[in-house]
């Protein structure tokens, strides 16, 4: 096991205490089964997930689109935008269908254990799944094994991250390091060794 220096615990255990009562702790963690979320609260929305992607436009369209306030659902007690009346609908008729893996958050930080980031922009679809990333050298490293580190972030969601809050798995996963975790600088090495940017 890797750990923190005392004094990373120590500002890592102060993070945690002081953002209790904040609105990013609320948002992430909705009293549903589905949480913790990759969402904030803006928009009118309590929990907009991914900043108000259009998240049925990946599957259609494989492509980042912004929905819009007007085109609106609430599942899971998560609020979610879309592009237009069609795409809203279609995620009414089957919302299951269109959620991103691992709640919205990184794929590539999942797999650490680490509920962490994700960017609506950086996706990649995955035998009818999306997946969501931190920036481009997240994805390309997770890329570089995409089958095994799906494999490990499905491990570490279904096993501790779902259903637990956010921030809590967030702290001790950055004290108590998982065996095969890899620091981003690590990562970006390998990326630059295999010749891969991103895609």
């Amino acid at each position: 096991m890797r750990f923190l220096p005392t004094h990373k615990l120590l500002i890592a255990g102060s993070l945690i205490i002081g953002l209790s009562g904040c609105g990013a702790m609320t948002a992430q963690n909705p009293a549903s089964d589905l949480s913790p979320v990759n969402a904030a609260e803006m928009e009118g929305a309590d929990r907009l997930m991914l900043f108000g992607a259009d998240v049925v436009a990946y599957f259609t369209q494989n492509a980042y689109v912004q929905g819009n306030a007007l085109y609106a659902s609430k599942y899971q007690d998560v609020d979610f935008h879309f592009s237009s009346a069609e795409h809203k609908a279609m995620f009414d008729a089957e919302p299951e269908k269109f959620l991103p893996q691992y709640g919205g958050y990184c794929a590539n930080g999942i797999m650490f254990g680490i509920p962490w980031g994700g960017n609506a922009s950086d996706f990649k679809m995955v035998d009818g799944k999306l997946y969501i990333f931190g920036g481009e050298v997240s994805q390309a490293a997770f890329e570089l094994e995409l089958e095994k580190n799906i494999a490990l972030a499905d491990k570490y969601w279904e096993q501790e991250v779902k259903g637990n809050n956010s921030f809590i798995q967030r702290a001790k996963r950055l004290v108590v390091r998982v065996p095969h975790y890899k620091s981003g600088e690590e990562q970006a090495a390998e990326v630059q060794a295999a010749g891969k940017t991103g895609s």
